[in-house]
């Protein structure tokens, strides 16, 4: 019996949300910024970048989704992601230099990082249950 698809969920909606940032924030960013009311960047190439790593890791998520057992030695890639994200935000946060709109990302991020540990320890028992390298 395959008791992995429940894990499958939050890889599939992080790599659709962390696929829809990055494409938008790829090919428009100088609208996004202000439309949300950020200043202007001296050069939007910090942001292309980091937009293009959040799709490379939207792909790895949406792989971890299709065959989450197989992939679970990729979840601790996304957990580190999470974890950067959230910490240079919350770290920037109080120390009062950061836009707002960047907060609410860092909430989801760390929803996301509790599911993937989640995910991580039950894909680890189902694998040392059914005797599966993983």
């Amino acid at each position: 019996m395959n008791r992995t698809p429940v894990f499958s969920i939050p890889f599939f909606l992080s790599g659709l949300y962390d696929g829809v940032l990055g494409v938008g924030f790829l090919f428009a960013a100088p609208e996004l910024f202000e439309w949300l009311g950020i200043p202007p960047l001296e050069h939007y190439g910090y942001i292309h970048f980091a937009a293009a790593l959040l799709i490379v890791f939207a792909l790895m998520f949406l792989a971890i989704a299709r065959a989450p057992l197989a992939n679970r030695n990729l979840i601790p890639y996304g957990m580190l992601l999470k974890v950067s994200y959230c910490s240079v935000v919350f770290y920037h946060w109080s120390t009062g230099g950061i836009t707002d709109i960047w907060k609410p990302f860092a909430f989801v991020d760390l929803a996301f990082l509790a599911l993937f540990a989640w995910a991580y320890v039950g894909l680890g028992k189902i694998s040392r249950a059914e005797g599966v390298s993983a």
